[in-house]
Parts: structure tokens; sequence; C-alpha cells
């Protein structure tokens, strides 16, 4: 070859030989996925500046890569923090909606019981001093048992209602007639006649119907929340399988070692990722969905008349009037008792009327509103009356918030993968990694829940296997709408009232049409009339046959008392 020839051609082969290099260096550049990197918080020491080649790679595409073998591992376990911080953030609402109302609801029915009991019990060791502290354990008892069964306790509330009716009527039956003495085995006779005798009318039927419903619906309802607040707490923190971190890896951090950092996953492969690693979550949804279901069933329960204050609020008045019943009926039910257990032996001599206080009056005055009494013991239930009506409106609002919660965990992958941090979106659906390269990803987006997941692309699934732990959470649901349901119709679900008056009808309600309508309705439900010239008339009567000392008068007065003092 000429050496003219030789001088041209050496030098365009040198430069046609260095340009290819040139481009090839510059596409091998590592420099956005170091500041990426870095920007995660890991050390620069283990990225290259260019590309090597890729045959260490375990999960990512064996081509020339910025990743090394102790990057890919890095960038999986941060796949791995990253999916389970997104499903915690994408169920902090169901859960801080069960935590908060469930602290609300808690705290106001306990405050209620206890404020209930407290200001009955001041005002009438105050008023009445060692008269009502010889026999206010009949009442304190009460409220023991109906706060041990709200808090939990094995308490059946029928069977508890029951036995207090027997012991006031014990109580009763010895202060209208002082003049016997009764011993243990005749008080036990006594009680055995409340149902049979119904000394004290229709009220301890109706009371029993509202305090077990109301209840019922106040503890199954908070029950209820810790209930939901637990699974949504468990089934938010998630373990996700060695399948699961691959398929997280692959479509979050796999841009990073192709050098494509800033190419986001595309949307439908972000779907089939999530709906694989979450296809044991989605399997709860058909029992939470239920769950949620019955919780709004008994909220309806705490806005209308089952609700708990407004049994509270006049539980006095019908005690009240229970004991006029017994009072007005006490000579028929004595001679009945009498016949039935036999004539009780007299008793020591009784002591004169002269010792009764010179301004006692054992007339039953009618209850005046103007008579409401403004101790702290009375305002603290106008304050519950005021936070029981905020709590309506909190009751309107959980509603709401529990119909936003269903499909939560279903829904779980559409909302993740919504989040702009997480994919390119729906309207870039060429220009997104598709866990290969970037380009439109064309599998088809699978079905939720376990047994869909067996052609998964995405997330090797064995759909053989359900999550043990997934399993316990939706029996726990399962468990607890039953309960629910159970309270709803007014049933404890320990302790079923299988008797006429609340099994209820064919509306399932566990009430009767001729009762439902009024027996909620407190304000409607009034003590038989009386006129107060009658009254003063029989109790002068009663007085001339002997039949009442000073003691009885006082007790009942004392119990009438409750209507004017607390309404």
């Amino acid at each position: 070859m000429p050496s003219w020839i030789r001088a041209v051609i050496l030098p365009l082969s040198g430069l046609l030989l260095s340009l290819p290099a040139a481009a090839d260096v510059k596409a091998r550049s590592c420099n956005e996925v170091r500041q990426a990197y870095g920007a995660k918080g890991f050390s620069l020491t283990d990225i290259p500046y260019q590309e090597i080649a890729g045959e260490h790679l375990r999960i990512c595409p064996q081509e020339y890569t910025c990743c090394t073998t102790e990057m890919e591992d890095k960038l999986s376990q941060q796949s791995k923090l990253e999916f389970e911080n997104l499903v915690e953030e994408t169920s902090h609402f169901v859960r801080t909606t069960f935590v908060s109302r469930h602290k609300k609801f808690d705290e106001f029915f306990r405050e209620l019981l206890e404020n209930a009991e407290k200001s009955l019990n001041d005002m009438f060791v105050r008023t009445y001093g060692m008269l009502y502290m010889q026999n206010s354990e009949v009442f304190q008892d009460l409220f023991t048992e109906l706060k041990r069964y709200y808090t939990g306790g094995n308490v059946n509330l029928e069977e508890m209602l029951n036995d207090f009716w027997a012991r006031l009527l014990e109580r009763m039956f010895q202060l209208i007639n002082p003049q016997y003495h009764f011993s243990e085995d005749y008080l036990e006779c006594v009680s055995k006649y409340t149902d049979q005798l119904k000394p004290f009318g229709d009220v301890p039927r109706k009371l029993k119907i509202q305090v077990t419903r109301a209840f019922i619906a106040a503890r199954t309802f908070v029950q209820g929340l810790t209930v939901g607040r637990e699974v949504a707490n468990r089934v938010s923190k998630v373990s996700p399988t060695p399948g699961c971190i691959r398929a997280l890896m692959k479509m979050l951090y796999c841009p990073y070692c192709r050098g494509l950092p800033t190419v986001r996953p595309c949307n439908n492969y972000c779907l089939n990722v999530m709906k694989g690693c979450l296809a044991n979550q989605a399997d709860l949804d058909t029992e939470w969905n239920l769950f949620i279901d019955a919780m709004l069933l008994v909220a309806e329960r705490l806005e209308g008349p089952f609700n708990i204050e407004s049994v509270m609020d006049p539980i006095d008045v019908k005690i009240s009037e229970a004991i006029m019943n017994m009072q007005e009926n006490s000579m028929q039910v004595s001679a009945k008792v009498f016949q039935g257990c036999g004539q009780p032996k007299p008793a020591p001599a009784l002591r004169s009327a002269r010792s009764a206080p010179e301004n006692f009056n054992p007339r039953f005055r009618p209850y005046n509103p103007e008579e409401r009494p403004t101790t702290a013991a009375g305002t603290s239930l106008d304050r519950l009356r005021t936070v029981w009506r905020t709590m309506q409106h909190s009751v309107t609002d959980i509603k709401e918030k529990l119909k936003l919660s269903k499909k939560v965990w279903s829904t779980l992958p559409y909302t993740i993968c919504k989040d702009e941090r997480v994919t390119a979106g729906t309207s870039n659906e060429e220009e997104c990694w598709n866990g290969h390269s970037k380009a439109r990803y064309l599998p088809e987006i699978m079905n939720d829940g376990l047994t869909n997941q067996i052609n998964n692309p995405e997330v090797e699934v064995d759909i053989t296997r359900p999550d043990t732990f997934i399993r316990q959470q939706i029996m726990a649901l399962r468990v607890m709408t039953n309960k629910l349901k159970n309270a709803y119709n007014g049933n404890d679900v320990n302790f079923q009232d299988t008797s006429d008056e609340s099994s209820g009808s064919g509306s399932g309600s566990g009430c009767m049409d001729d009762v439902c309508p009024t027996e909620f309705e407190f304000v409607t439900t009034e003590a038989p009339a009386v006129d107060p010239d009658r009254r003063e008339e029989e109790s002068s009567a009663a007085a001339a046959q002997g039949s009442y000392s000073l003691l009885s008068w006082s007790l009942v007065c004392m119990v009438l008392a409750l209507q004017r003092l607390y309404r």
C-alpha cells in the first residue's frame, strides 16, 4: 500500500474508533444513579462511576448495570421498608378512626356510669343520712353490676335486674310491715313472689328491656371499635414474603440498576405487584365489610331510644314509679304473701309515732322542675347530657367514616399505586418502567384475593398456603360481627333472652309491635296520676290502720324524691 494512502487511512480509522468509545462512555455513566442513591442515605462507596457487567445480579436484569451486589441487597431491603410504610400510611385513616372513636365512646360511657352512681349516692347521703345508708347497698350494687357488665364482666343483665327487684321487694316488704319480724327464709319466700304478684307494676319488665338493650348496644359497640382497631393495626403491619420482596425490588429499584433512576413503574405493573403482595389482605375484605355493616346497625341503636344515656338519665324516675306502685298495692301484696308464705311472727314493740320529726310529711308531692338541685352532683348530669348531645354528632360522624372504610383492604393496591411517589400514573403508560425497560406494561391486571394470584406474572404466590395470621383476623371479625348482630336484636351473645318479651317479632328488632313504640320514650311513660288530696286521705287511713311506720314512710318518700331531686 502506498505510503500516502496509509498516512490518510490510519488517522481516519483512529478517529472512527474513538467516536463509539466516547459515546459508549457517556451511555454507561452512573452519575444520575449515584445522586439518587446518595439521596436515599446510602454511601456512594458501593456504586460504580460507570456501568459494569451485570452477571452478579440476582433480581434485576443481568445486563450492563450501575448496581453492585451490595447495592442490590441494600435496595432490596429499602423496597421492603418502603412497602411496609406505604401500607401503614394507606391504612392510617381506618386505624385512626377506630382508635380515636373507641377512646371517645368508652370515656363517655364510663363517665356516665360513674357520675350517675356518684350523683345518686352523694345526694341521698346528704339528704337522708343513715336512713339512706342503711338501704343504699341495693342501689349501689345495681350500679356496680352495670359497670361490671359494661367493662366486660360475665354478668347476666336480666338475672341481675331480677335480683335487684327481688331485693328491693324484701326491703320494702319489711318497711311496710314493721309490726312483724321476718326471718331470712321468710324473706326468700317473699322474693319468689316478685314475678307472680308484680308489686312494682309493669316498671321492672319495661326497665329490664330498656336497660338490657341499651347496655348491650353500648358495650358491644365499644367492643366492636376495639376489635376493628386491633384488626386494622395488625393487618397494616405486613410481613412481605421473599417472592414479594423480589417483586418490590424489581419494580422500585431495578430502574436504578438500569441507569434510569427517574423512571417510575407503570401503574398496571404496580397493581399486579401489590395484588400479589397483598393477596391475603384482600381476602379479609368480605368479613371486614360484614363487620362494618353490623357496626352501622348498632350505631343506629345508639342514635335512637336504645342509647344508654336515655336509660340512665330517668332510671330514678322509673324506680320511683315502681315504689309508688308497691306502696299503693302494699295491702294486697302483703295479704297474698301472708297467704303463700304463712303468718309472720310479731315484732317487738314499735317506736311511738310521736318520735316523727315535726316537719315530716308523708304526702307524695308531684315533681317540680324548678326544684332541680344546683349541686355539683346535679350539674354533673347536666354536663353529661351536653356531652351526650355531642356524642350523638359523633355517632353520625363515625357512621360516615365506617362507610368509607368498607373495601379498604381490597382497594389497598389501587390506593398505593395512585401515589405519585410510587408510579408514573395512568396518563404515562409509554414512558414508565415495566420491569425490564422503559416501555408499556402489557400483561393483564389480576383480580383480587389469594386464589386469583395463581397466574400473577410479577409475584410468586403460593395459593395453597393462606396466611394463618390473616385467617385469625378473619375469625375475630366473624365472632364480633355475630355479637353485633345479636346486640342489634337486643340479645347478648352470651346471655340471649328467650322470653316472649324480648324475642321479638319478625322484624328482628327484638320487641313486640304493641310495646316498642312507647317503651323507650320515657317522657311519655308517667307514674299513675293520683290526686294529692286523695293521697293524703289514703295515707291518713293507712296510718289509722297501723300499717305504716315512720321508717316505712321515710323510705318511700326518700326514693320517690329521686324524681324531685334528679329531674
